[in-house]
Parts: C-alpha cells; sequence; structure tokens
C-alpha cells in the first residue's frame, strides 16, 4: 500500500515538474519566434503611403518616401504628354518592354507610363547607380542637355537623361526607363504610393 503511495506521489511531482518545463519552453520560445516579426518600424517602412495631390499644379513635383525611396509625382502639360510619341525614336525603351515586371506595371505601361496621362509617378532613383536626376522640365538648350531637349530630367553623375514619362534615351549609361512604384488612385486627388491591389 505504502509503494502505491509513493508510485502516486511520484507521478504526480513528473506531471507537475513536466507541466512547470512546457510552460518555462513556451515561456522563452514565444520571444525568440516574436524577432522573426517585422518591427512597427519596419512594417511602416514598407507600408503604403497615401497622398493628396490636389494642390499639384501643372509643371511641379510633389516628393514623398516610400520603402526609403524618393517617388516624384509630377504633372504633366498636356504639351508634355502630347509630346511624349514624338520621342520614342531616341528612347532605349519606349514602350516600357525592357524588365516591364520590375520597372513597370501593367497599367503603366502606356506612352505616358501613367495610369492619369497628365500625372507621372516614378521613383526618383536612376537605374545606373543609384544617383538621383535633377529635374529639367523646361524645354530648350541648357548644359550638358542636347538643344532639341524637351523636357524631362538629368542625372548629372554621370550624364544619364530621361523624358518626361521617365523613359531614358539610348547610349546612356541607365540601362532602363525609371521605375513605376505599384499606385492607385484613391479618389481623383488621392493616390496610395505602394499597393495597386484593389480590394
Amino acid at each position: 500500500m505504502s509503494e502505491s503511495r509513493i508510485d502516486s506521489s511520484k507521478r504526480t511531482w513528473l506531471i507537475a515538474s513536466g507541466c512547470a518545463g512546457a510552460v518555462g519552453g513556451i515561456a522563452t520560445a514565444v520571444p525568440f519566434v516574436s524577432t522573426f516579426q517585422p518591427s512597427e518600424k519596419a512594417k511602416a517602412a514598407g507600408a503604403p503611403v497615401e497622398v493628396d495631390i490636389s494642390s499639384l499644379q501643372e509643371g511641379e513635383k510633389l516628393t514623398v518616401e516610400w520603402r526609403g525611396k524618393p517617388v516624384w509625382i509630377v504633372r504633366r502639360s498636356k504639351e508634355q504628354v502630347a509630346e511624349l510619341p514624338s520621342l520614342d525614336s531616341q528612347l532605349a525603351d519606349p514602350k516600357s518592354l525592357r524588365n516591364p515586371d520590375e520597372f513597370t506595371p501593367e497599367y503603366a505601361r502606356n506612352e505616358a507610363r501613367s495610369i492619369k496621362p497628365e500625372v507621372l509617378v516614378v521613383v526618383g532613383i536612376c537605374t545606373h547607380l543609384g544617383c538621383s536626376p535633377t529635374d529639367k522640365f523646361h524645354a530648350g538648350p541648357q548644359p550638358s542637355l542636347p538643344d532639341d531637349w524637351k523636357g524631362g530630367f538629368f542625372c548629372p553623375c554621370h550624364g544619364s537623361t530621361f523624358d518626361m514619362a521617365g523613359r531614358v534615351y539610348k547610349n546612356k549609361p541607365a540601362p532602363d526607363n525609371l521605375e513605376v512604384p505599384p499606385h492607385m488612385y484613391l479618389s481623383d486627388t488621392r493616390l496610395l504610393i505602394g499597393d495597386d491591389k484593389k480590394a
């Protein structure tokens, strides 16, 4: 009878210590596993950015940050949009067919490289070595640019030039057009940068 009591008390002790060990193991594992989850700062860095473009005037550029990169939103004039097809023969990839999945979403694979022709949305980083081109929106002769310049972007680091749709000119160091990030319109005046999936 006493032997049965000992076995019973051992069993209780083993169950209790086993439970304590399991609880301790879970308590140790939860913080460890949670380190694999992205931090709030990391989530925010990759999160879509909502932008109000209601005050953006023709010929102006607005810059926002998305995933640590500058995204340019440019309101082009009707003349600038109309002129885009005439530049095709001077461009390296006028139809944005080179690396389209990386640089141009399907809805921007058009002459204006945009959802709305007058609004250009591109990442402001040169596809050559990651420099940031400067605005050269005004047409005409300018230092380091051709005399028949129609407006666009100029990368002073190595001389790459891009038109008003962010398309790179031929024989320049930049291998690709400027990237068009995923984006969508929430309304006529509100853009969402970083997401193009309608719920």
